[in-house]
């Protein structure tokens, strides 16, 4: 790699204050450009989505297509039918911006790169990215393949607020990959300016030398981006410059205002429907999928066909809006109700159970039988042996062995009053689970349990559009 660009990349500059979006500079940041391995930010941001929604787990074996292992570099040198945990790629994308493990990534979660690109696209409308269209994982120069200064920041923010269990992995200096350690390709830029944790660098010959940056000083965090920069010394310096412009510009004392999480929208695209089925068996072992419904609201209610010998099956799909702003959003979740369409192969009959009948409410002249049912036993028409009448039981993959955590409170009382008032302010998701205080590590963890796996998500969805911390907890948690 030449230490300079023998030509200049166009040049696009622009400063967030992270706490509230609020733009401090801007310069050519709504023109589109190529990202490179900025591109990275999203392919690793639908990763943490799909892991917190239980599509995929960290701990998944991804088999390296013949595609993947022959990206060009900068690689982790991945090889045709190597199998290699999910977490280790996530590691050599985000750190060594690894295009073989970004590429394996894409078609583990949507079973093609065209495809992730299509899942990346949607998301980068939802975030509010609205001159973003992806064509890959990595960020290699593609046509169509463009995005602008202004929605690399919007994306940085989110990868900052949505997912900060993850997000420590931009400032890792090195790390182990599994098949090699890698070192992190912003290694320099972290090194050197007081705060810097982050976020990711990208260079092609058509994209000049960009970055993503953000670092925090006190309780101000500033993400800056430079799109175009002749070589990495000078798209560095110029992105302390700018940093440090905003630092000084920013206010002092501004009240902490995260942006909304984007609804969950999954990898199938049909028309205005969007299906994401779930890649990890049941927990109770049941041979099924889930099947996850999101679409505009509907204009007749939906039901799904019964399984032979049902009756009266009725199970409505899950509904909520996928466009607007996350008022329209909740509005649209809180008019639903939360019902999961479950799939389940299985060879076994349906259960039959007999409906129990009435006891009459005047037995005057009612003789009974005796016990041993001798010649005079005369039993009445009421005591008569019922019609039985066959009810389908409609198995399901689920089970209510889910819940949901609200936080961790520093005693008893603090964690059962939160539990009481967000059950009064979402009691219509979290009707029928239970409150939980559970004491650990100094804590108190409040918990509702007793949940199926779609009331829990759909209930942790709401509260975090109304601001409210939350997240789920598996049969194992």
């Amino acid at each position: 790699m030449a230490p300079a660009l023998a030509f200049a990349a166009p040049y696009a500059g622009y400063v967030m204050d992270a706490r509230t979006g609020e733009t401090l500079h801007s310069e050519n940041a709504d023109t589109p450009l190529h990202p490179a391995s900025l591109t990275k930010m999203m392919t690793l941001y639908i990763t943490f989505e799909a892991v917190q929604h239980g599509e995929i787990t960290m701990d998944d074996y991804v088999t390296v297509s013949r595609n993947a292992a022959a990206e060009p570099p900068s690689k982790l040198g991945l090889r045709q039918g190597q199998k290699i945990k999910l977490r280790y790629l996530v590691r050599a994308a985000a750190i060594k911006s690894a295009n073989d493990a970004a590429t394996a990534i894409g078609e583990h979660i949507a079973g093609s790169e065209d495809a992730f690109a299509a899942r990346m696209t949607r998301t980068a409308r939802a975030l509010g990215m609205s001159k973003t269209t992806f064509k890959n994982a990595h960020g290699l120069t593609l046509a169509g393949h463009l995005s602008t200064a202004h929605d690399m920041a919007i994306l940085g923010r989110h990868m900052v607020y949505d997912y900060p269990q993850y997000y420590n992995l931009f400032s890792r200096i090195s790390e182990d990959a599994g098949i090699r350690q890698v070192s992190n390709t912003n290694r320099r830029f972290l090194a050197s300016y007081k705060g810097a944790d982050g976020i990711k660098t990208g260079y092609t010959n058509a994209a000049g030398f960009n970055l993503v940056a953000s670092a925090q000083r006190g309780d101000t965090r500033i993400i800056t981006v430079v799109f175009g920069g002749r070589s990495t010394a000078s798209r560095n310096a110029r992105v302390v410059e700018l940093l440090d412009y905003g630092f000084s510009k920013a206010k002092k004392r501004v009240a902490l205002n995260k942006p909304a999480l984007p609804p969950y929208m999954g990898n199938k695209n049909l028309g205005n429907v969007f299906i994401a089925e779930s890649a990890n068996p049941d927990p109770e072992g049941a041979r099924g999928k889930t099947i996850r419904v999101v679409a505009a609201a509907p204009t007749r209610s939906l039901r799904p066909q019964s399984r032979a010998g049902a009756k009266g099956a009725d199970v409505a799909p899950l509904v909520a809006s996928v466009e607007g702003d996350i008022e329209t959003v909740l509005a649209a979740v809180q008019s639903a109700q939360p019902v999961v369409a479950q799939i389940v192969a299985t060879d076994v009959a349906p259960e039959a159970s007999a409906k129990p009948v009435r006891r009459p409410a005047d037995l005057t002249g009612v003789q009974l039988a005796s016990v041993g049912g001798g010649a005079g036993a005369v039993v009445s028409d009421a005591a008569s042996t019922p019609e039985q009448e066959v009810v389908t039981r409609l198995s399901t993959s689920g089970g209510h062995h889910w819940g949901i955590n609200v936080g961790r409170y520093g005693n008893k009382y603090e964690a059962e009053k939160v539990l009481l008032k967000t059950s009064l302010m979402e009691s219509s998701t979290l009707d029928g689970s239970l409150r939980k205080v559970v004491g650990r590590g100094g804590g108190y963890d409040a918990n509702f349990v007793g949940m199926t796996r779609e009331m829990a998500d759909l209930a942790c969805r709401r509260l975090q559009a109304r601001q409210v911390t939350c997240f789920m907890m598996g049969p194992s948690s």
